[in-house]
């Protein structure tokens, strides 16, 4: 597979250069990834990693086994349109542009009435950039066992993946990790600005911030005991903790993340309404 699979970005975002850091000399060749994107300015490095690239699509996509389709959600239908003379049946289409659909981008890709169904849809995460992403796939009927294992290990390259049952799962897989990273940052950010208030300087609280909340996260992803078990034996009764806690509890911190994540997928269907037309 290394050797011979050829994989097209359509789009050359900051997503799309995760990955195809993450696939080069690991998954394909790096000369094996061809990479199309309007800003020929941007050119020059993908080049400079051996990736051949075009402004527009070209019939260098009739020979790539997998697009990958990385563009804003308002430009899609267009770019979907100029790239259809080259489908092919066994082409494995991989979305993780957000709003879009995965029947509606199937539609666009074929027609309403014989929509190309191999198409992996994914809603990927900013921690990608460093390697460390999460990312929700969904899969329509047209992708068989071996293009859903393809289509695991290229997202794979630059972190987890996890597998849900169509559109409305992603909705969720959007309010929870694709969003999720903008919480922990909101988090971190009142952590600095309490530990602040209570002493310390920024630099220690920031320190102290990033240093708790890794290693908290390592604790609940290398046990296998549940959360609220972990939560518990940091909290004596009528200690420090469960004083931090209580007042979680009385301004409902459990029901401003519920609600939060709510308006989120919310706002996921919204989008996708918008951009589906």
């Amino acid at each position: 597979m290394k050797n011979e699979l050829s994989i097209a970005f359509i789009g050359g975002g900051n997503m799309a250069a995760a990955l195809a850091s993450g696939l080069a000399g690991k998954v394909c060749a790096a000369g094996n990834i061809h990479v199309i994107d309007i800003n020929q300015d941007a050119h020059a490095a993908w080049q400079a990693r051996g990736m051949t690239t075009a402004t527009a699509p070209d019939e260098a996509l009739a020979r790539c086994r997998v697009w990958v389709f990385a563009v804003k959600p308002q430009n899609m239908k267009d770019v979907v349109a100029s790239t259809r003379q080259w489908l092919r049946e066994d082409t494995l289409v991989v979305s993780v542009a957000a709003g879009i659909r995965a029947d509606t981008l199937a539609s666009w890709l074929g027609t309403p009435e014989a929509p190309f169904n191999r198409l992996v849809r994914c809603m990927p995460n900013t921690p990608a950039l460093v390697g460390a992403g999460m990312t929700g796939l969904a899969a329509l009927d047209g992708v068989g066992e071996a293009d859903r294992e393809l289509a695991a290990k290229l997202l794979s390259s630059v972190g987890s993946v996890v597998w849900v049952d169509g559109d409305a799962a992603l909705d969720g897989v959007t309010a929870l990790s694709g969003s999720g990273p903008a919480y922990v940052f909101l988090f971190l950010e009142a952590l600095v600005a309490g530990g602040r208030k209570v002493g310390l300087t920024a630099e220690q609280a920031k320190q102290l911030a990033l240093g708790t909340l890794a290693g908290a996260t390592r604790l609940a992803a290398e046990s296998s005991e549940p959360l609220s078990t972990l939560r518990e034996r940091v909290t004596s009764k009528g200690g420090t903790t469960a004083a931090a806690l209580d007042s979680f509890g009385a301004a409902g911190f459990a029901g401003i993340v519920e609600e939060a994540m709510a308006a989120a997928a919310r706002r996921s269907r919204e989008l996708a309404e918008e951009f589906g037309k």
